[in-house]
Parts: structure tokens; C-alpha cells; sequence
């Protein structure tokens, strides 16, 4: 009995290592994975509250638009129209909240606008882009509304 064995012997280690692997990965992936993670797909149940916790920093486009309807109807005709005004502006909800003492800091529109507009061989052809040096020397404000950069 013992020769028959013998021969099958390295079979049943490696399905032995196998089993034991499995098992150390079932267990391990036990205690790591939380219980609500699937309930909503490939996510953590949790995580939609640990979010809603969280302190709100960008107010929306809207919440400026309350204030600023002027520069957004003008910004709305033009090219920076699918552009959120928090992306060049920065978070704005404290400024919402208390618009007379929270003030946005005054912007640098050199730095802001080749942050974007910066020549880039990547970049769609069509897309304005700039080597600021060679284009010009000042501001780009100097030229160019931010908000209706044509």
C-alpha cells in the first residue's frame, strides 16, 4: 500500500500547500475586507457616510452664481464656460457662508492661466496654448478677461 503512495506522494503535498494557501488567503481576507464592502458594487457601504461627514470646502458654481450673476452670464458665453469657477478660484464655501469677512485671495493669473494654457505637444491642436515667454511678458489679464479669455 505504502508503494502506491509513494508516487502520489508529491501530488498530495502541493494540494495540501494549496489547500493551506487558500486557507491563510480566506482568513487573511476575513479580517481585512469589512463586512459592508459589496453592498453597493465594488464599494464600502461606509464610505458614502464617512463622506457625508466630512466639512464641505467647494460650494458649486450655483452658490457663486447667487452673488456674481454678472460674471457668470458673461462666463457662460464664453470659452472658460465648462470651467467651475472653484477650479481657478479655489474652495469657496467659507466665502459663502460669510462673504463679507472670508475674501478670496487675489489671483495670479500668470500662474493660474499656464497652469492650463501652458504649450503642451499632448495636448489637442486645437486647444489655446502658450509659451508665456514668447507670447507675452505681462499679465494675462493685460489682454484677456478671464472669464471671456477671446
Amino acid at each position: 500500500m505504502r508503494e502506491g503512495l509513494r508516487d502520489y506522494e508529491h501530488l498530495i503535498r502541493m494540494a495540501l500547500l494549496f489547500l493551506a494557501g487558500v486557507t491563510v488567503f480566506l482568513t487573511v481576507r476575513a479580517i481585512m475586507v469589512p463586512a459592508d464592502f459589496g453592498r453597493y458594487g465594488h464599494y464600502r457601504a461606509g464610505a458614502l457616510d464617512d463622506n457625508r461627514s466630512r466639512p464641505l470646502h467647494f460650494a458649486g458654481r450655483a452658490s457663486c452664481n447667487d452673488c456674481h450673476e454678472e460674471i457668470g452670464d458673461l462666463k457662460a458665453r464664453n470659452a472658460h464656460a465648462n470651467i467651475g469657477c472653484e477650479s481657478c478660484h479655489g474652495a469657496a464655501s467659507a466665502h459663502v457662508d460669510d462673504p463679507n469677512v472670508v475674501i478670496p485671495a487675489k489671483l495670479d493669473p500668470l500662474k493660474l492661466c499656464v497652469t492650463c494654457h501652458l504649450a503642451n505637444p499632448a495636448k489637442p491642436k486645437a486647444f489655446p496654448q502658450i509659451e508665456p515667454k514668447e507670447h507675452y511678458d505681462g499679465a494675462c489679464k493685460d489682454c484677456h478677461d478671464p472669464h471671456a479669455p477671446k
